[in-house]
C-alpha cells in the first residue's frame, strides 16, 4: 500500500488574518501532515449578491447576510499567498490551495507553480472551470461530496478532454467520448484522484457511507481518498482500512473562534493524534498474506499446547483418555495426534505433566 497523503486543511479558517494562516502551518507541520491546503478565490466571482448563507454558516458567522459578504471577510490578497507558500517550505510541508475561479486557478498553477490542483466538491459541475483544469495539465484531486456515480463521470470525461487537449468542440457527448476512450483512461490514470466526501459540516456519521470508496475505485480504478467533515478522528483513519489513499480533514487553532468550518474543524491535538492513528493503521494493513508474523512465532510455544500425561504412565502401557491430556507448552507433540496415540502404548515411563516426546 502507497503512503497516505495526508492535508490539512485550513482552508478559510484563518479568518482573513495571514498571521493565523502562519499558525496553522505551523500546527499543520508539527502535527505531521504532508500539506497544509488554504482556499483561493475572489468573492465577486465564487457567489452572487443574492447568493444566501447555508445553515452552518448562519449559526457559526455573525454580522454578513450573505455569502459574499462573508467570504469577502476570508479573501487573502495574493501577495499573501506568495508569502505563505515560502512559509510553507521554510517548514518543509506542501503548499496547496483550492481555487474557485479560473484566475485563481491561473494565479496558483501560473504564478505559484503549484503541482496539484484541488477540485472542489462545489465546482464538480462547473464544467467551464473543469475544463480550464484539465488545460492546465497538472495533478489534480476531485471531490466528489453531493454527487452520484454519473456526475463523478460526467466530470471525470471534461478533465480527461482538457488534458488531452482535445481539439474537438467541447461538449457532453465529447466528454463522454473522451472518457470512454483507451487514451482517456490511460490520462486519467496519471493525472487524478477522487475523493469521497459528504458536504455537510460537521457530517454526520450515518451519511459518510465510506463503502462509497471501494465503489470508486472498482468504477473508475483511480486513487481514492476522503474528505472527511465528522467530528472527530475515527472516520478518517477507518477510511484508511478501506483503501483510502489520501485524507483531508479540516483544522483550526481554535474551535471556539468565529467563522464557518471552525466548528467542524479538529483542534491542534486532534490532528495530530488522527496522523498517528493513520500512520498505525497504515502499518496495521500489511500484505494481507495469512502466515504467522515474526513477532508471533516466538509465541507459538508458549501459547500452544502439546500432549501431556496426565497421570504417571509406565513403559509399555496404552495411552487412554484417562493418562493422556492436552497442556501448554506447545513445544512437543501436537494435539492433533491425540486420536493416533489412543492406538500405541509408552516406550517409556512418564511422570505427571510431562510432555509426551515419542513421534
Amino acid at each position: 500500500m502507497s503512503k497516505v497523503y495526508v492535508i490539512a486543511e485550513a482552508g478559510v479558517n484563518h479568518n482573513g488574518d495571514v498571521k493565523l494562516a502562519e499558525k496553522l502551518i505551523d500546527v499543520a507541520a508539527s502535527s505531521g501532515a504532508d500539506a497544509v491546503k488554504f482556499q483561493t478565490f475572489q468573492a465577486e466571482k465564487l457567489v452572487s449578491i443574492h447568493a444566501p448563507k447555508a445553515k452552518y454558516q448562519q449559526e457559526n458567522t455573525n454580522g454578513a447576510k450573505t455569502q459574499l459578504e462573508m467570504l469577502k471577510k476570508l479573501e487573502l490578497t495574493k501577495e499573501e499567498f506568495r508569502h505563505l507558500q515560502r512559509y510553507a517550505l521554510k517548514k518543509q510541508i506542501d503548499f496547496l490551495s483550492t481555487p474557485f475561479d479560473k484566475e485563481s486557478l491561473h494565479f496558483l498553477i501560473r504564478d505559484l507553480g503549484m503541482s496539484t490542483v484541488k477540485i472542489p466538491s462545489g465546482e464538480i459541475t462547473n464544467a467551464p472551470f473543469l475544463l480550464a483544469c484539465g488545460w492546465e495539465r497538472k495533478k489534480m484531486i476531485l471531490s466528489t461530496g453531493m454527487c452520484d456515480l454519473s456526475e463523478v463521470r460526467q466530470a471525470l470525461g471534461v478533465l480527461a478532454f482538457g488534458l488531452l487537449h482535445n481539439q474537438e468542440e467541447p461538449s457532453e457527448s465529447a466528454f463522454e467520448a473522451t472518457f470512454s476512450s483507451v487514451e482517456g483512461q490511460k490520462v486519467l490514470k496519471q493525472y487524478v484522484s477522487i475523493l469521497h466526501c459528504t458536504t455537510e459540516y460537521p457530517a454526520p456519521y450515518y451519511s459518510v457511507n465510506l463503502r462509497a470508496i471501494h465503489t470508486l475505485q472498482d468504477q473508475f480504478q483511480l486513487p481514492v481518498g476522503l474528505s472527511d467533515h465528522t467530528a472527530g478522528i475515527a472516520i478518517p483513519i477507518g477510511s484508511v482500512a478501506l483503501g483510502a489513499l489520501i485524507i483531508e480533514k479540516h483544522f483550526t487553532l481554535d474551535q471556539a473562534m468565529e467563522g464557518p468550518d471552525h466548528k467542524a474543524s479538529l483542534n491542534p491535538q486532534e490532528l495530530s493524534e488522527m496522523i498517528v492513528g493513520i500512520r498505525q493503521m497504515e502499518q496495521a494493513l500489511g500484505n494481507g498474506k495469512k502466515i504467522a508474523s515474526d513477532v508471533e512465532i516466538k509465541n507459538k510455544k508458549i501459547a500452544r499446547k502439546s500432549l501431556v500425561a496426565a497421570k504417571p504412565i509406565q513403559k509399555g502401557e496404552y495411552f487412554t483418555a484417562k493418562n493422556l491430556t492436552v497442556k501448554r507448552p506447545g513445544d512437543a507433540v501436537s494435539p492433533y495426534q491425540y486420536w493416533n496415540y489412543l492406538k500405541k502404548t509408552a516406550n517409556r515411563d512418564y511422570r505427571e505433566d510431562e510432555c509426551i516426546d515419542e513421534y
